[in-house]
C-alpha cells in the first residue's frame, strides 16, 4: 500500500464526533429519569466522577462518547414522550375545576429536597434580592444563610462555560472506590405550562455514614503485599492523591454545595511562567528573634502536629471568584485581596503577620492573612493599623466545605496513633499534604483545579502558627523562631501553655538546644 493509499484509507474511515447536548441539559436528562451518576457510570464503564465532569463542562472522546451520546438521545426521547403524555392528560382533565386546581398546585414542587431531612426549614425568602453565592446574580431566596437561586436554570453557573466537577481517570480506582451515589428522590415532573422548583440540595450525611475508605485501603494494601509494612506503605503513599479525591467525593455526597473543581480563575492566580509562581503572597513566616536576653538559654523546638490538616477548616469560596473594588470586607465571602499592609513594630518579639517581605507597596494576600491582620488591628489586640483593601476576587464562603473530609482524615489519624499503626499514619499524612499541594497547577492532580483553595489553606496554616507564637508570647514565653507551618522555637515552660502529644491540637518536641547572647549576635 502506498502512502496515498494509506491516506485514502484514513480519510475513508474518518468520521465526525457524535454531537452531545449542551452541558446544562445533560444532568437534567439523567435526573429526569431518576438515575444516579453511579448507575450511568456503571453501564458506560467509567466512574461517577467522570460522569459528573461531563455534566459540568468536560466532553468524553472516542467510543465512550458514542455510548454517552446514545444514552442522552434515549433520555431526551423519553422525556419528550413523557411530556407529551402529561400534556395530553392535563388537557383531558382540565374540565374539572377541582382537578385543574390540583394540576396547577402540583406544577410547583415544595421547597426542600423531598428527603424528609428538614432542609425546607432553612430556605428563607429575602425581602430584597441579594447576590447568589454561586453565580453572583440577584437571588430572592437564601438557604442555610446563603443567598442562592432555587432553580439551577436561573443560576449563572449554567452558562455556556460552566465550571467542571472533578473527573476521575477513565480506569477508576480499583482499590478505593466510593460507594455508588445514592439515587435522588423522585421529584414532580415539569408540565409544559410551568417548571417545578427544584431542590437546592441535601444536608450532608452524618460522619458515621461515610464509608471507611482509609481502613479498607490499608487492609487491602497489607493483604496484597503479604503484610509487608514498608511495601504496603509505599504503595499507599503513591496513590494518596487519587485516594484523597475518592474520599472527598464520598464525604461530599449529599452536600448542599457541589465542589466546583475547575471554575474560571483570574490571571493573578495563574503562574507567570512554567517554573514561576502566581501573584499571591502566602505570608509564610521565616523569622527568628533578632536579640535574645543576656545569658544562656535552653530553647525547645516544637513541632505543630497536622498543620495542613487543621488548616482544611478555613473559609473557602464556594463558587467562581468575582471581582470587586473598594475598602470593604464581607465576612460572608472569601478569596484573595490586593492590600497595602500595615506597618509592624513588633519584629523584635513577634514575626510580621505577612511574613518576610522586603518590597514596599500593595500585594495580593489570601483571606486568612487578611482576617489575621484585621483581627490584630482590632481593639482586643491593637498591634497594628488595619490593612488598606484596594480590590478583591471573592465568592460566597463557608468554613465547612471540607469539614467532613478533614474529620475523616483526623479520625483515621487519631486511631492510627492509638493503635501504633504507622502504615495508616503515613498514608493519611500523604493524603492531606498532597491534596493541598497538588490542587493548583499540578500534573499529579487533574481532578481538582483550585489554586485559590491551595493558597488559602496554606495561608491558614501559617496564620495558625502565628497565633500559636502569639499565645506563647502572651503567656510569658520567649519566642525565638517561627518557621513555615509547623515549627515554633521557644524559651520557657512551654508545657504550661501547650499540650504535649501527637494529636492535631497538641505539639511535640522536635529538638532542644542552648543559645546565648554571644551566639545570637553571631547569627
Amino acid at each position: 500500500m502506498t502512502d496515498f493509499d494509506a491516506i485514502d484509507a484514513l480519510l475513508a474511515g474518518a468520521k465526525p464526533e457524535v454531537p452531545l447536548p449542551p452541558v446544562e441539559e445533560r444532568r437534567a436528562l439523567r435526573e429526569h429519569l431518576n438515575l444516579s451518576r453511579a448507575q450511568v457510570a456503571q453501564v458506560l464503564g467509567v466512574s461517577p466522577s467522570t460522569v459528573g465532569g461531563w455534566e459540568s463542562g468536560r466532553d468524553p472522546g472516542g467510543e465512550v462518547r458514542e455510548k454517552y451520546a446514545y444514552f442522552l438521545d434515549g433520555a431526551r426521547a423519553r422525556r419528550q414522550a413523557q411530556a407529551a403524555e402529561e400534556a395530553a392528560i392535563t388537557v383531558q382533565d382540565a374540565g374539572s375545576p377541582a382537578e385543574a386546581e390540583d394540576v396547577e398546585t402540583a406544577s410547583v414542587a415544595p421547597v426542600g429536597d423531598g428527603g424528609g431531612d428538614g432542609d425546607a426549614d432553612e430556605v428563607e425568602v429575602l425581602t430584597s434580592p441579594q447576590p447568589c453565592v454561586l453565580c453572583g446574580r440577584p437571588a430572592r431566596h437564601q438557604v442555610a444563610g446563603f443567598p442562592q437561586h432555587l432553580d439551577p436554570a436561573d443560576c449563572g453557573r449554567t452558562a455556556a462555560t460552566p465550571p467542571a466537577r472533578a473527573a476521575e481517570p477513565e480506569g477508576g480506582r480499583p482499590d478505593i472506590e466510593p460507594d455508588p451515589e445514592p439515587e435522588r428522590p423522585a421529584s414532580r415532573k415539569p408540565t409544559p405550562e410551568s417548571v417545578a422548583v427544584r431542590p437546592v440540595g441535601r444536608r450532608m450525611q452524618a460522619a458515621s455514614d461515610t464509608p471507611d475508605l482509609i481502613g479498607q485501603a490499608v487492609a487491602a494494601a497489607l493483604a496484597q503485599h503479604q503484610g509487608d509494612v514498608d511495601t504496603a506503605t509505599a504503595a499507599l503513599v503513591k496513590r494518596a492523591i487519587p485516594d484523597a479525591m475518592a474520599l472527598l467525593d464520598a464525604t461530599r455526597r449529599g452536600g448542599r454545595y457541589d465542589v466546583v473543581a475547575h471554575p474560571w480563575i483570574p490571571d493573578i492566580l495563574r503562574k507567570q511562567s512554567a517554573r514561576g509562581a502566581d501573584q499571591i503572597w502566602e505570608a509564610r513566616p521565616k523569622w527568628f528573634r533578632p536579640q535574645l536576653p543576656p545569658g544562656n538559654h535552653e530553647v525547645t523546638a516544637l513541632d505543630i502536629n497536622g498543620a495542613y490538616l487543621s488548616a482544611l477548616k478555613t473559609h473557602l469560596p464556594i463558587g467562581q471568584l468575582e471581582h470587586s473594588t473598594g475598602p470593604g470586607h464581607d465576612r460572608r465571602r472569601a478569596g484573595v485581596h490586593l492590600i497595602t499592609p500595615p506597618g509592624w513594630e513588633h519584629e523584635d518579639v513577634l514575626p510580621n503577620p505577612i511574613g518576610n517581605r522586603d518590597e514596599p507597596g500593595p500585594l495580593w494576600v489570601t483571606e486568612p492573612t487578611l482576617r489575621l491582620l484585621l483581627r490584630l488591628s482590632g481593639p482586643k489586640y491593637g498591634l497594628c493599623d488595619p490593612p488598606e483593601i484596594h480590590e478583591s476576587f471573592t465568592s460566597g464562603a463557608t468554613e465547612g466545605l471540607l469539614e467532613k473530609f478533614r474529620v475523616a482524615l483526623k479520625d483515621a489519624r487519631d486511631r492510627a496513633i492509638v493503635d501504633g499503626d504507622e502504615v495508616t499514619l503515613e498514608y493519611v499524612k500523604a493524603m492531606y499534604s498532597k491534596f493541598v499541594s497538588t490542587m493548583g497547577e499540578s500534573n499529579y492532580n487533574r481532578e481538582l483545579y483550585r489554586p485559590d483553595w491551595m493558597h488559602l489553606i496554606r495561608s491558614q496554616a501559617f496564620a495558625n502558627l502565628w497565633m500559636k507564637a502569639y499565645k506563647a508570647y502572651d503567656e510569658g514565653l520567649t519566642v525565638v523562631r517561627a518557621m513555615g507551618t509547623d515549627e515554633l522555637h521557644v524559651i520557657g515552660d512551654w508545657r504550661g501553655v501547650f499540650a504535649e502529644g501527637r494529636g492535631v491540637t497538641e505539639v511535640k518536641v522536635k529538638d532542644t538546644y542552648t543559645v546565648g547572647s554571644e551566639e545570637n549576635q553571631e547569627r
